[in-house]
């Protein structure tokens, strides 16, 4: 095991970094001890004050927004309102047409049983946004930057191409989510590959329309208002709505409903929108030589971010709540009477027998203008356009901020785009056209594990150049953040990891278990890679080999944790 150890260290600590423009500042000096891998980063002076060559590039963020002076308040709702932006940019990842159809089964199939589930996810994600959000008020830089400077080259490639796998997944999500809302507005005229076709041209549209700000993407969000009139027609039992989301029980759950739960989490937390937090934060003008300004910008940042993840916590329990109410233990038979009263093209997705009702995406739409008329069919199709388009933009940002810090290449965003979307659109367009409206959304079952493996690459790096006082001085994070942290981190991947297990086993092919165990090996040896560091940065020294063997040697324990500074932050 030493020996494996060692050559893995060798192998991940032999090359320069790749791509880099300047090396990391040596001032400050190293961490000490076996943190000295990680080298110290010094928040700059001011972000005013700074040449630009002593700025990473960025095609982003051109103009800081100024932050109003107020110093006779404890809380100014000027500061707030300069500071809000970045959080409801964020949270929009949070209602993208993956987590609308993971709400609508979560409704049909559990009812209102697995909403504290979906609370519980929310506020897990709310917690890892909230370290995000400071490494970039607090270094100035963004997580990709950080990971660019502090890891060396071969972890570094491996890394960045998870996350770019995971801007993909989603990406394509979001085209499928697309194709499905022009199929049923247009009552099937546009067929699946259309929409999808569709999607390119849209985007880069929209990417002309990002020269209005972020308000434009908070517009999209006025669309759920409308999804969220359903909740109103339906009126929901609230004593069971409420029972559902504080009380954690699940009585009369089987497999189906466990699985559904664990798709909850997977849904909600998403790797590349830690990336995206962190970056997005440096749009505001802070100085960051200022401790208190620094300390200001985490407060005001997490009470925006608190704000927009408690209003998307709210339509997705309303999506919830509306199939809970309506739909929960409705069987096809019944479904095809309604679709069929309501002279509905659709009827014949729902085969007449008495087997529990399966929905997704499009079934979803197809459901509600049965029950509720074709108005409500459209109002879901346009949400789930908008959810859709406003996660493309989303995604589109993530991948910018993803490929400047890791790579430094000077792309424009729309040779960015075109690059991902050409990649998310080629496997969906075959699928589309040569199968039908079924297996296009059953693609959203591998993407969903394809995200889930890509958590431990954002979660893991966050935890750890949190946590570090070479990067983080006095806003580094304390013990308990740090047990906390590392205790959500493992139960979030551990959760996760289930719902790949159940995906793999579900093939049922030995040569996909055969491959899926090699690559599980290799993906298992660099996540071990990762949660080394991350053991260094939390406290726990001397896990080097030659650190271990030295104390072995000389009868002393081999793990010690070191203690470190506690601030209150």
């Amino acid at each position: 095991m030493l020996l494996l150890l060692k050559l893995l260290r060798d192998l991940f600590a032999s090359s320069p970094p790749l791509l880099s423009s300047e090396e990391p500042p040596q001032e400050n000096g190293v961490i000490q001890t076996t943190q000295d891998q990680h080298s110290s980063i010094s928040p700059p002076s001011s972000t005013v004050s700074r040449a630009p060559d002593d700025e990473p590039f960025s095609t982003y963020f051109e103009e800081k927004v100024p932050i109003p002076e107020d110093v006779t308040q404890m809380f100014s709702f000027r500061k707030l309102w300069a500071f809000t932006g970045p959080g409801f940019l964020m949270s929009i990842a949070y209602l993208d047409p993956g987590n609308i159809e993971s709400d609508l089964q979560s409704g049909a199939k559990a009812g209102f049983k697995l909403l504290w589930v979906l609370l519980g996810a929310t506020i897990i994600g709310l917690l890892l946004q909230r370290l995000a959000a400071r490494l970039g008020v607090v270094t100035g830089m963004h997580l990709a930057e950080v990971c660019n400077r502090q890891y060396p080259t071969v972890p570094r490639i491996i890394l960045w191409l998870m996350v770019e796998l995971a801007i993909i997944g989603s990406d394509m999500q979001e085209v499928i989510g697309c194709a499905i809302a022009f199929n049923l507005l247009s009552v099937g005229r546009i067929p699946l590959w259309g929409g999808v076709l569709i999607t390119i041209i849209d985007t880069f549209v929209f990417l002309f329309l990002d020269k209005y700000g972020e308000c434009f993407f908070d517009a999209h969000q006025d669309v759920y208002v409308f999804v969220s009139a359903y909740y109103v027609m339906v009126r929901p039992d609230q004593g069971e709505l409420l029972k559902g989301m504080f009380l954690p029980y699940c009585e009369g759950c089987g497999p189906a409903q466990m699985e559904q739960a664990v798709g909850i989490v997977g849904a909600v937390i998403m790797p590349h929108n830690i990336y995206l937090h962190s970056a997005l934060v440096k749009s505001r003008s802070i100085d960051r030589g200022n401790k208190k300004e620094v300390k200001e910008a985490n407060k005001y940042y997490f009470i925006e971010s608190t704000i927009a993840l408690f209003i998307s916590f709210l339509i997705n329990v309303f999506v919830v709540a509306v199939f809970a109410e309506a739909f929960y233990e409705k069987t096809n038979i019944e479904v095809n009477a309604m679709c069929n009263a309501s002279d509905s093209p659709h009827t014949d997705l729902f085969p007449l027998d008495n087997s529990r009702l399966q929905v997704d995406i499009y079934k979803g739409g197809v459901v509600l203008g049965c029950f509720f008329g074709p108005v409500a069919l459209y109002i879901w199709a346009i949400g789930i356009l908008a959810a859709g388009q406003s996660s493309t933009m989303t995604g589109t940002y993530s991948g910018q901020f993803v490929m400047e810090g890791f790579l430094n290449l000077r792309w424009s965003r729309f040779a960015r785009v075109l690059l991902t979307r050409s990649i998310a659109i080629f496997p969906t367009l075959l699928v589309a056209i040569f199968q039908d409206v079924q297996h296009l959304t059953g693609m959203n079952d591998f993407l969903n594990v394809l995200q889930s493996m890509q958590l431990p690459f954002a979660l893991i790096p966050i935890l750890t150049f949190t946590s570090l006082t070479s990067i983080m001085n006095d806003f580094a994070n304390g013990l308990v953040w740090k047990i906390g942290g590392g205790v959500v981190i493992l139960v979030v991947c551990a959760i996760n990891m289930h719902f790949v297990v159940v995906y793999v086993t579900s093939l049922r092919s030995v040569a996909l278990y055969v491959l899926a165990g090699f690559l599980c090996i290799a993906y298992l040896c660099f996540v071990g890679y990762l949660v080394w560091h991350c053991l260094i940065a939390l406290g726990v020294s001397c896990l080097d080999v030659s650190c271990l063997a030295s104390r072995v040697s000389n009868n002393r324990p081999s793990v010690f944790i070191e203690e470190q500074p506690e601030y209150d932050t």
